[in-house]
């Protein structure tokens, strides 16, 4: 139902129920509880009862929560890293964009891994047959927007992994309930970048729980390696006698130049093999759990309520 709003398809629902039998049970489904969820609810439904089975807005018990702060240019490679390094061997990775997951899985897969891409752009048929081969096993890592991965039920998943955070938090609830399901344990890991921090600590605040922090050896972000631009462009071709600008702090200006001119920003990070990490954890065993998976239904008899006013 919350997706159903975000979307816009509230005329859509309208259109829907007005078709439907007025003696109905309608029941609305949702791991997190928006006031526009019980706004829709009190709307459509004659009498509803809410019946929670647990606190609103959380994620399952079994389920570790990590992040690697790293910046944004290093993320792709700290990714590879991970799930070369670790050995994972099935796992489910979150973009903002449609763009940004086939770009994604195009890297992943020029570095040795089997990876593909599940968004609205794909075909039904191209959707459904990647699914059944990362459920088979035989595709590594599945990167997938937030609409794609709306009621993806896969058994056992291990891996989680938010690319880039969701602008919405109650989204990271429903894209790390894609594991630690039924009893199963799971890990939901994300790749933070300093421009994100709002939002890491908007899913903190939804969540009620400090998320544990760890930098990954060889991609510390305050340590990363500096920017150096290419020699200036102009009409698609290099101007000749001009040095190339380098970057070396945050307040150092950008090289004055009468011709205006376009600048690439290169850069390269190798990864350290070992992989080895500290941590700012508060527990011994590194793990921050929360309470159980929530689940809210409400239960509605009946035509929506009308109005004796005319």
């Amino acid at each position: 139902a919350d997706r159903m709003l975000d979307m816009g398809f509230i005329r859509d629902i309208k259109k829907i129920l007005a078709l439907l039998p007025k003696k109905r049970q309608t029941l609305l489904f949702s791991a997190t509880f928006s006031p526009e969820i019980k706004t829709l609810a009190a709307q459509f439904l004659n009498d509803p009862v809410l019946i929670q089975a647990s606190t609103p807005n959380t994620t399952a018990a079994l389920i570790t929560h990590k992040v690697h702060p790293v910046t944004t240019d290093q993320k792709r490679v700290l990714l590879a890293h991970l799930i070369k390094e670790h050995n994972w061997y099935q796992v489910l990775v979150f973009t903002r964009t449609k763009h940004g997951a086939n770009r994604l899985a195009a890297y992943l897969v020029e570095h040795g891994l089997s990876a593909s891409a599940i968004h609205g752009n794909k075909s039904q048929s191209a959707r459904t047959s990647t699914l059944a081969n990362f459920k088979d096993g035989s595709l590594q890592v599945l990167v997938a927007t937030d609409i794609a991965a709306r009621g993806l039920d896969i058994i056992d998943l291990p891996h989680v992994v938010n690319y880039e955070l969701p602008n919405v938090p109650e989204d990271y609830v429903h894209r790390i309930g894609r594991t630690g399901r039924a009893g199963k344990s799971g890990d939901a890991v994300s790749l933070v970048s300093s421009d994100e921090t709002k939002h890491l600590l908007a899913i903190e605040k939804l969540l009620r729980m400090k998320i544990t922090s760890e930098i990954v050896e060889g991609f510390d972000p305050r340590f990363a390696p500096k920017v150096v631009a290419e020699k200036p462009v102009v009409h698609g071709r290099h101007k000749a006698n001009l040095p190339a600008p380098v970057f070396t702090e945050r307040n150092d200006r950008r090289p004055q130049s009468r011709t205006r001119s376009t600048t690439t920003a290169n850069t390269s990070a190798k990864p350290n093999s070992q992989g080895k990490t500290h941590s700012d954890t508060r527990s011994a065993d590194g793990r921050n759990t929360g309470p159980r998976k929530s689940v809210a239904a409400l239960f509605g008899g009946g035509a929506p309520k009308r109005s004796n006013k005319r």
